[in-house]
Order: C-alpha cells, then structure tokens, then sequence
C-alpha cells in the first residue's frame, strides 16, 4: 500500500511538473493597439487575448495601449529605434507606408479564412496580404423619409442610385422649403483623415481621384484633369451657393442633424444609432451617383505582423484566431462597426437581414473604395485635405488642384516612386 502511494504521488508530481514546464514554454507576443482609453474596445481586445491564450500553449500575448492620437507616432518611433512589438494594429490605408517603410512583413494566414471578408477590410501591399481588419466602416447620406416625403424624392437604392442631377435637385429642394438652415451637413468640423476617406469618394465618382493608380507615379491628370476639374468646381459651388457651410461647429456635426439643422447629412454608420434616435423614421441612402459610379470610402483598422518580429508565427496564429466570427460580431456589437464578414453579421441585430443598419453592409460590399494603395498615401491625403479645404473657401479651383498635384508628384519623385 506504501509503495502504491509512493507511485501515485511520484506520477502527480511527474505531471504538475511537466504542466509548469508547458507553461514556462509558452512564447510571449508583445502587441500595440490604438484603442487606450477606450472602455470598450479595450475590453473587447483583452477577452480577445485571454481567449487565444487559453486555447494553446504556445504562445502568450501581452497588450499594451496607446491612445489613438499618439499611436501611429510611436509606431514610427518604435521603428527607429528598433523595438516595435509583434504584433501591431494598423489604420488600413497607411500600411503600404508602413510595409515600403519596413516597419511590417507578409501576413501568411490561411487565406481561404478570408474569402468572405469584405474587400476594404484586406491590407494588401505590392501583391501580398500584410493585415486584415475585422471591420469597416461606411458612410451614408442620412435623411427622413418623412423628409424624402415632403420634398416628393424618390428614395434611391444601392442598384438605383441618385444621379448627379438627382441629387442636387434634392438639395434645391430642401434649399427651396427653407426650413433647414442648410440643406447638406458634409461635416467639415472634422478634418485629417475625414476629408479622403468622406471626400474623395466624390472625387473618384466625377472620374477623378488624388492620384493615378494605374502606376502610383503621378497624380496629373487624376487630381488636375477634366474630371477632377468638374468635381472641384462642384465641390466649390456647395458652399458657394448654400447647400452647405465650409466652416462648421464642432457641436453642429455632432448634434446638427438631430437638432433638425439640415435636411441631409453625409455621416458614418458609427453615428446611424443616434440618427435613429432621434428620428426613427431616419433612412440612410447609398452615395450618388456623380458620373462614375456611387463610390463610399474603404479600409479601417487591421492586425499586422512587424518586420522585427521574432516569432511571426505566433504572430499570424493569434491573428488568424481572431478571425472568428464571434469575435467579429463582438466587435460590432461593442463598437458599433461593420462585421467583415455576411455570417458575422447575420449574429449582430443591427447588421443582420432587416436590421436597422443593413445597408451598410450592403454599401461597404458593392460601392466601397479603399484609399490610393501607395506609401505616399500619407502625404497625399494631407495635401487632398488642404486643398479641398481651400477650395471650399474659395480658392481658384484649376489653380489649386494643379498645385496639389505638383506637390504630390515632388513627394512621389523625392521618394524614388516609392517603389512602384
């Protein structure tokens, strides 16, 4: 009887022994995200985390949180002095500078994971998958039906959307019925990425776009051609003639369109809940159609692998584990943006068949756009922001767009093409 004691303590010894040597082994992963001091998104992402690493012992991933605004300056700074973290969170149309810049390498997932996902949420540089998101985001042009009502407009569909000329006898109208103080909210009070993720899509539906993607080496002719020129002088004409307001109260962007200030508001699924709040007859209809097609922005944040990193391995498993659409739907339901994927959706209320804000699904899906696919992305959408802004307030149209694009292609040439 001793003896058998003695054998079974010596076998659950032997055992707990090798689950302490299991766990020693386990590799950790550092990870950066951009959500500090965001309740929510900070919980959803730490659930993520403990989840993957209960499910094996391989690997341990350990967050640490930047808050958004300071993020991408420390991932540069962490690039420069070569201690970025495994795994990184990315602003989907900056990471081709981040992959040119070296600061991340190839994803290698198992890409039939991502069949389904929507096109904006694939962070695909020079040929090869460097991040995936497990959201995106779209914007709408938001109104009532009781507005579409009184003004006699035909409510338009993503199939069937409002022409140009549709769109700003819309305006007229509801210019002419002076009982909004402007008939178009575009939301200038915001600014930085706003202005090419909201605007450009206007551009690129004249014809136009901030540059030439068919070789990424110029912008003449894509921001200064016939296209683009029609859309400046459109652009301009908004303001000029009242349709809209170049300079906006932070406070009116925010609370403008339920305040009952403007009769249509160019705004993001993320605010569509408190549309619907405050007027549940609130409609959100698919972008016009200005000459090339109803275009929508594309690309929010995604999950990278950093060029430094040791264990890229580890890296794309925790990755690929986060691909499930349960914890897309999560996401959605925490944050409020677009499941990546038709199954994820249909486990989110907001988003399934019928669901208040299935649209989006359906606009991200077949009029999305991502943002100019190039390093020089981050340049680009800073001098497109400036001269959209100087344009609203009226600057000479072919002037300003001929300066933006010289300016551009400086910054292409100065950067040896960025490898185009």
């Amino acid at each position: 009887m001793k003896l058998f004691k003695f054998a079974a303590s010596a076998a659950i010894m032997a055992w707990a022994a090798a689950g302490a040597s299991a766990a020693l082994a386990q590799t950790t992963l550092s990870m950066w995200y951009h959500g500090a001091g965001n309740e929510v998104e900070l919980k959803l992402i730490n659930e993520l985390i403990t989840d993957f690493n209960a499910s094996q012992t391989d690997w341990k991933v350990e967050l640490q949180s930047f808050p958004q605004a300071a993020y991408n300056d420390s991932v540069v700074a962490g690039a420069l002095a070569g201690n970025l973290p495994d795994i990184l969170d990315v602003d989907g149309p900056n990471m081709p500078n981040w992959a040119w810049a070296g600061y991340m390498q190839p994803l290698v997932i198992d890409e039939t994971k991502i069949a389904n996902f929507l096109p904006g949420t694939k962070g695909v540089w020079d040929g090869k998958l460097y991040s995936i998101g497990l959201w995106d985001a779209a914007v709408a042009l938001v109104t009532r039906q009781s507005t579409l009502d009184e003004l006699g407009l035909r409510k338009p569909t993503v199939d069937a959307p409002w022409t140009k000329d549709e769109f700003m006898a819309a305006l007229d109208a509801a210019k002419a019925a002076g009982k909004w103080e402007f008939p178009l909210d575009l939301g200038m009070a915001w600014t930085g990425e706003w202005y090419p993720y909201a605007f450009s899509p206007f551009l690129q539906s004249f014809g136009g776009d901030i540059v030439d993607r068919t070789t990424y080496k110029t912008a003449e002719g894509a921001l200064n051609g016939d296209a683009a020129m029609a859309f400046g002088e459109w652009w301009q004409g908004l303001f000029k003639n009242g349709y809209a307001q170049a300079t906006q109260d932070p406070a009116d962007r925010d609370g403008g369109f339920a305040a009952g200030k403007y009769a249509f508001s160019w705004n993001g699924n993320w605010a569509a809940l408190g549309a619907l709040a405050a007027f549940p007859d609130t409609v959100f209809l698919p972008a016009p159609d200005l000459g090339a097609g109803p275009k929508i922005g594309a690309a929010s944040w995604q999950f990278g692998v950093s060029a430094t990193s040791k264990n890229p391995q580890g890296a794309a498993a925790f990755i690929e584990f986060a691909l499930q659409d349960k914890y897309l739907a999560a996401f959605s339901n925490g944050i409020g943006l677009i499941p990546a994927t038709p199954t994820a959706a249909e486990m989110v209320d907001n988003y399934k068949a019928g669901g208040p804000l299935s649209v989006f699904v359906e606009y991200s899906a077949k009029t999305a756009l991502v943002r100019p696919v190039t390093p020089g992305y981050v340049v680009q959408a800073k001098v497109f922001e400036k001269a959209l802004a100087d344009i609203a307030n009226g600057a000479d149209v072919a002037a300003t767009l001929d300066a933006a694009a010289d300016e551009i292609n400086a910054d292409i040439e100065k950067n040896g093409g960025y490898g185009h």
